[in-house]
């Protein structure tokens, strides 16, 4: 590891909805300190007012790896705490993590940029009665603004489903976005510095790339090299620099898009604090192109520093 005097804090856990998944991304990017060698702390919270006492007593140089998931870490929160106590940390800054985090303003900043992403409508409890009352063309995925890892997530294919899918989708978030249903194949891009690494094409029998399909399912097939041809790749590749850069994020990350049965690409989200589990894409996509784990982590902090 590089930077061998600062001691790293490997923060995970948290309130959010992903506790779990944070938990085995931290206990990973732990592993792989340990095992270089390197002065490293595990920082399992419950709550984010955990961390000034961590804080206080930190020895220095300190930077935190941050491996927090969802609400609380991924969102803003954690950033703003470190930028106001001085204390580097990996990834992106608080503006680009609060704004990527939510997908109604990450989708219109990217639509003012002109780059392609699926029509969609922003539903609260305010105007879901105006909007059950609206003719709207099926099938729709509901998805909560600011939840990853799909929770609460659906595809619905009548009115009928639409109205249960979101009453479950506001118990996650208090804003929903409907967004268009796209008829292709799901890939994803991940972001290491200024380089795109190689795409990996998702492929599940479920009806999309749910929970179930990322973190349980063993039917799930992670295609990489992905079978698209290498101009197309590189296309998409660009296309995911692009939207990265316009959401200014920074150090590491990782676009998903879909690409339609015609080939046009469309942006989905993106992930400023990726999973590092064994189910992870950041580093599978990392080892294809022949960088190991530690190596991906070493590079991470080296980009933060």
């Amino acid at each position: 590891m590089s930077q061998t005097s600062m001691t790293i804090a490997v923060v995970r856990g948290g309130s959010a909805s992903e506790r779990e998944v944070s938990l085995r991304s931290g206990n990973a990017v732990l592993s792989a300190f340990a095992q270089a060698g390197a002065p490293v702390l595990d920082w399992t919270i419950n709550h984010l007012s955990d961390m000034l006492s961590l804080i206080a007593t930190a020895p220095r140089p300190l930077m935190v790896f941050n491996a927090l998931h969802g609400k609380g870490g991924e969102d803003g929160q954690l950033q703003a705490l470190l930028d106001i106590l001085q204390v580097p940390y990996t990834g992106s800054g608080m503006l680009a993590s609060a704004i990527a985090m939510d997908k109604v303003l990450t989708k219109r900043l990217w639509r003012e940029m002109g780059l392609p992403t699926a029509d969609y409508f922003v539903v609260t409890q305010d105007n879901m009665t105006t909007l059950m009352a609206q003719p709207l063309r099926y099938p729709l995925m509901v998805k909560p603004a600011c939840e990853g890892s799909s929770i609460g997530m659906c595809k619905v294919d009548s009115a009928e489903q639409l109205q249960a899918a979101v009453e479950n989708a506001l118990t996650f978030d208090d804003h929903i976005l409907l967004e268009s249903w796209i008829d292709g194949d799901e890939y994803t891009i991940a972001i290491l510095g200024d380089v795109a690494l190689p795409m990996i094409r998702l492929k599940t029998p479920n009806s999309f790339y749910d929970f179930a399909a990322k973190y349980q399912a063993n039917t799930t097939e992670y295609l990489c090299p992905c079978g698209l041809s290498a101009e197309d790749e590189s296309r998409f590749q660009a296309l995911a620099r692009t939207a990265f850069r316009a959401l200014d994020a920074k150090v590491w990350g990782r676009i998903d898009l879909m690409v339609d049965r015609s080939g046009q690409p469309w942006l989905l989200e993106l992930n400023t604090v990726p999973g590092m589990t064994d189910h992870s894409l950041v580093p599978m996509a990392a080892k294809a192109a022949g960088i190991d784990f530690t190596t991906l982590i070493q590079r991470i902090v080296t980009l933060s520093a």
